[in-house]
């Protein structure tokens, strides 16, 4: 057993609860979903083929964003989004190697 863990977790595990957390939602999974390689949605375009009203595909959203899952910019008045790919594989990839190092 490692107790080194039993108090702290380790400094590139850190960002992963808010990951998880944000991704444990069954809505904001969909969300993500809908995402193309590449793509950028509003919200607009989300909540037109979501089943959630635009105010709530909002909050998942910056639940999203909060967690560093989906990256934002604004273009005029339109709030754009897309995937942190390089941030997801970065916390799913040390969740790996964990597993990779403890079999």
């Amino acid at each position: 057993m490692l107790g080194d863990y039993g108090r702290t977790i380790p400094r590139q595990w850190q960002a992963m609860s808010k990951v998880f957390a944000a991704l444990g939602d069954e809505h904001r999974q969909r969300i993500l979903l809908l995402f193309e390689p590449g793509e950028r949605l509003n919200v607009g375009q989300i909540a037109q083929v979501s089943t959630l009203a635009r105010s709530t595909v909002s909050h998942h959203l910056k639940t999203l964003r909060e967690a560093d899952v989906l990256l934002s910019e604004k273009v005029g008045k339109e709030v754009y989004f897309w995937i942190n790919k390089a941030f997801l594989e970065e916390c799913l990839g040390n969740v790996l190697d964990y597993l990779r190092e403890s079999a």
